[in-house]
């Protein structure tokens, strides 16, 4: 009876700390966005080298107080591989892991666009409403939150949010030129192309840039044409 009742108090450990783990994963993505709104992956870009907690409070310019708190994401960060600490002189520095140089603004590759419409307080809300919508008679989410039919109802009517999804997703196609690299016999013999629901046409500029005898069209909704 001993050993079951052992076993039991263990299992329900196992699940309170999976339990736990799941309701405090928001603390990921926020971190992330943390970081993306400090522009700390363009601070320790731009210092050449791993960066001090001291130096990155500095550059930051934020109170002195605050340091153990900033301390604390960057150790989080790290510990889902963003930033790497790296121990120099007996200190502890922060450098620049392959998932954060996708958050230095100015490259290529940069995806803070798709971090700031993916975090923004108005999509992370919506989900705050999936028990009201799962018991009420709209068919979507955004009907019960927002009294719009859709996401793309909101956004015709919303310009900054428009703004916001198209250069996420023009961040996301970029990486369409690395695809091509490897995969260009994917168009050898083709003279036209058809990009539904291409947005602002990034990618279709990507691909007549590799592909320039390719005649490439791109259709989507009236409000992103008029960008």
């Amino acid at each position: 009876m001993d050993s079951e009742n052992v076993y039991k108090a263990s299992e329900l450990f196992q699940a309170q700390a999976h339990l736990y783990d799941h309701i405090l994963s928001f603390l990921k993505p926020m971190s992330i966005k943390w970081a993306v709104d400090l522009n700390i992956p363009n601070i320790i870009h731009n210092h050449g080298q791993p960066i001090t907690l001291p130096q990155l409070v500095a550059a930051l310019q934020i109170p002195e107080q605050k340091t153990a708190c900033v301390q604390s994401l960057m150790r989080l960060l790290p510990h889902n591989n963003f930033f790497i600490i790296v121990n120099t002189n007996e200190q502890e520095t922060y450098d620049l892991s392959p998932a954060s140089k996708l958050l230095v603004k100015g490259t290529d590759h940069c995806l803070t666009p798709m971090v700031q419409l993916i975090t923004n307080p108005f999509l992370v809300d919506l989900y705050n409403h999936l028990s009201k919508w799962t018991c009420g008679e709209e068919l979507t989410i955004y009907e019960t939150a927002l009294g719009k039919d859709d996401y793309w109802s909101f956004m015709h009517q919303n310009s900054l949010h428009l703004k916001s999804f198209n250069e996420a997703m023009e961040s996301d196609s970029n990486f369409v030129r690395l695809a091509l690299r490897d995969c260009k016999s994917v168009f050898d013999g083709l003279t036209s192309l058809v990009d539904v629901g291409g947005g602002t046409g990034n990618t279709a500029k990507i691909i007549c840039e590799t592909f320039p005898m390719l005649k490439c069209t791109v259709l989507d909704l009236p409000q992103v044409v008029g960008l």
